[in-house]
């Protein structure tokens, strides 16, 4: 019932910025969290950052004071600022959400994930 589409991946150089955005649509009465998880090959999948509804938010340990996240509630739009990037920042990143629909209630939906690639 909730669709998520990613953007603002790409390559980009060590020390250099990505912005990722992903959007939220379909019959939505609330969001209740929306963040990002990333992936990296031959890895598990690991939390990256989160929002909820109230606007509190978490980090990963490896990301705290790099990334950071917001949302635009009148877009149903959640954010990604990072800055800093390290080559072990490469992965797909993830879009996330816990949502409530008028059919379905609150659940999970992900994206398809955005690559971002740290590479000199």
């Amino acid at each position: 019932q909730v669709q998520l589409v990613e953007s603002g991946g790409g390559l980009v150089q060590p020390g250099g910025s990505l912005r990722l955005s992903c959007a939220a649509s379909g019959m939505i009465v609330r969001v209740n969290v929306m963040g990002w998880y990333r992936q990296a090959p031959g890895k598990q999948r690991e939390l990256v950052a989160t929002i909820v509804s109230g606007g509190d938010t978490i980090y990963a340990d490896s990301v705290r004071g790099r990334f950071t996240i917001s949302r635009d509630n009148a877009k149903n739009t959640v954010h990604l600022q990072m800055n800093s990037l390290k080559a072990e920042d490469t992965a797909l990143y993830l879009c996330y959400t816990n949502s409530r629909t008028y059919t379905y209630g609150s659940h999970d939906t992900w994206g398809q994930g955005t690559q971002v690639t740290v590479s000199s």
